[in-house]
């Protein structure tokens, strides 16, 4: 149906984060859009969100109550629940899987469905995924790998191709210097990220390394792990606080190369550094996660490495220093796929069309 004759739709945005912040900054071109997960676009695609009322809880089972809370008392109507993830959603999903909740439920599911060891555990978890009617993941390896679970449809999974805002980095480039006054690494990121493999592979080579990350993340404690490493003076760390994507993006706009050197996990993490990469147009080195939507190797955008590959780290590092012809031309090579199969602007329209079919 052309968008013209589309009936208009509301859907209920559930982010485990506050939004409406991010919204209005977003606005102001001082937040990626992306992280949003395409709501900032929907408009344009004739669908109104209604913004979950967020609150931060350490407990889990305060979110989910709280979130429970909120959908169920919502006074404006809408017509589907759609999810950045369903951590604090289990009850309704529950209660959609029982038929007792109306609404069709569209989350993105993060790491592939499981198969359960514990038959009991095996059972709920079937139950639990009857509640979803649509699931989105970042990688066809996810889908296929979840499709062995036998828990859900996989007519009812769907790749999205989840990129970057590019207006957003565009004014970020546009504000930072030239590409010839760049010099040196810079790693961001959070999420399991092996800072002992980057700090010994950065030591060893002597190049210039800015290292942005976190105190604690989870269950991992950086700063303790860092200050038990011996590091030389060409590596500075810097550790942050909160949700701060328009400065990092400006720090990393001021460097050469991004590195995402992450421990072996089940999911997609260093994606949102790998992205970045993708719209400022920089060569990447990273951890070779097979769980990312595209193969950095085989595009062209940068070089893998097997997790805890110190020697192959060390290689990397010396070998883009060492061809900068080569290593621009990955940075033009990302910034294409960008712009050609992985940003905003296309996986906002791929979730509204899967949005109004539903």
């Amino acid at each position: 149906m052309d968008e013209k004759n589309r009936i208009p739709l509301k859907i209920y945005f559930y982010h485990t984060r506050t939004v409406e912040q991010s919204y209005e900054d977003w606005k102001q071109a001082r937040f990626p859009g992306h992280l949003l997960y395409g709501m900032p676009l929907f408009d344009k695609h004739g669908i109104k969100s209604i913004i979950h009322r967020h609150k931060h809880f350490e407990k889990r089972w305060r979110i989910t109550l709280h979130a429970t809370k909120e959908i169920l008392t919502c006074k404006e109507k809408f017509d589907i629940l759609y999810g950045t993830s369903f951590r604090g959603l289990e009850l309704i999903v529950f209660l959609r899987a029982l038929g007792l909740y109306r609404k069709p439920i569209v989350i993105w599911h993060h790491q592939a469905i499981i198969r359960n060891k514990n038959k009991f555990r095996g059972f709920l978890s079937r139950i639990f995924y009857r509640g979803f009617d649509h699931l989105f993941f970042f990688s066809n390896e996810l889908i296929n790998r979840s499709i062995q679970a036998n828990k859900f449809p996989a007519a009812k999974m769907e790749l999205i191709h989840w990129g970057p805002d590019l207006a957003f980095y565009d004014q970020i480039l546009q504000d930072s210097k030239k590409e010839s006054e760049r010099s040196g690494f810079i790693s961001t990121g959070k999420e399991n990220r092996d800072v002992t493999t980057l700090i010994q592979a950065f030591s060893e080579t002597g190049q210039e390394l800015e290292l942005y990350i976190s105190k604690t993340c989870g269950h991992i404690n950086y700063e303790k792990i860092i200050s038990g490493l011996p590091h030389a003076e060409n590596i500075r760390i810097h550790f942050t606080e909160g949700v701060i994507p328009y400065v990092l993006a400006r720090k990393v706009a001021e460097k050469k190369f991004i590195v995402i050197c992450c421990l072996e996990t089940a999911y997609t993490v260093g994606l949102t550094t790998l992205v970045e990469a993708l719209a400022l147009g920089m060569p990447v080195i990273c951890s070779r996660n097979p769980n990312f939507g595209f193969d950095i190797d085989r595009e062209g955008i940068g070089i893998t490495v097997p997790y805890g590959d110190i020697a192959g780290w060390r290689n990397a590092i010396t070998y883009l220093t060492e061809h900068p012809e080569e290593a621009a031309e990955m940075g033009r090579k990302a910034r294409k796929l960008a712009e050609e199969r992985f940003n905003l602007e296309i996986f906002s329209q791929e979730i509204a069309e899967r949005l109004h079919q539903l």
